[in-house]
């Protein structure tokens, strides 16, 4: 693809790519057709509009997806967005198994590509969650209780890395279970650290 839009860094990621090279070179050249500046973040092409983030291509063991940022901002007149797991609150994805599904859905996805960019003008911002609406497990606020400095420097942490903690915590099914990753992690939040640094 000789196109001036094009970036040298998704160059080199589409030469090393060796599963879905056709896919990403199909949505490659279908988000390219909707004027917005191809860049390379997380590792990824990533497709913006005035510095802010429209559209990532991205690619799994199952499949490759166009990833929306704004994702649940749009209207999904085909029903084809799909949240990544329950706890994604704003990007949604469009999945491929091959380049001519991809083909087949230029049209459709050119319009969702626009409603992302029309999201962005307009200046839209998704809604989180605020972490106090999650709920603290018993366990975790039972450790706030008896070493008040664990409670300041859990409030001391970023908001994702709060919600992150709160969510492994509270999936363990077990009181026996939730207590030991509180216990084995406590050392992390008084450190200031999230859960995966």
């Amino acid at each position: 693809m000789t196109n001036s839009k094009t970036n040298p860094e998704v160059d080199a990621f589409l030469n090393k790519a060796q599963q879905w090279k056709a896919e990403y070179e199909a949505l490659r050249k279908i988000v390219l057709d909707c004027d917005l500046t191809e860049e390379f973040k997380w590792m990824h092409p990533c497709y913006t509009l005035e510095n802010k983030n429209i559209v990532l291509i991205h690619g799994f063991k199952e499949y490759c997806a166009l990833l929306f940022h704004k994702g649940s901002l749009l209207k999904d007149s085909h029903g084809i967005l799909i949240q990544q797991t329950e706890n994604v609150q704003s990007a949604r994805q469009i999945r491929f198994s091959n380049a001519e599904e991809i083909i087949e859905m230029e049209a459709v996805l050119k319009d969702y590509i626009q409603q992302a960019i029309e999201v962005e003008k307009a200046g839209l911002e998704v809604v989180f969650k605020k972490n106090t609406d999650y709920i603290i497990p018993e366990e975790l606020q039972t450790k706030f209780d008896e070493f008040p400095h664990l409670k300041t420097a859990f409030d001391a942490l970023t908001p994702g890395r709060q919600r992150a903690y709160i969510l492994y915590f509270s999936k363990a099914k077990q009181s026996k279970t939730r207590e030991s990753r509180v216990e084995k992690y406590m050392q992390h939040i008084l450190d200031g650290k999230g859960l995966n640094d």
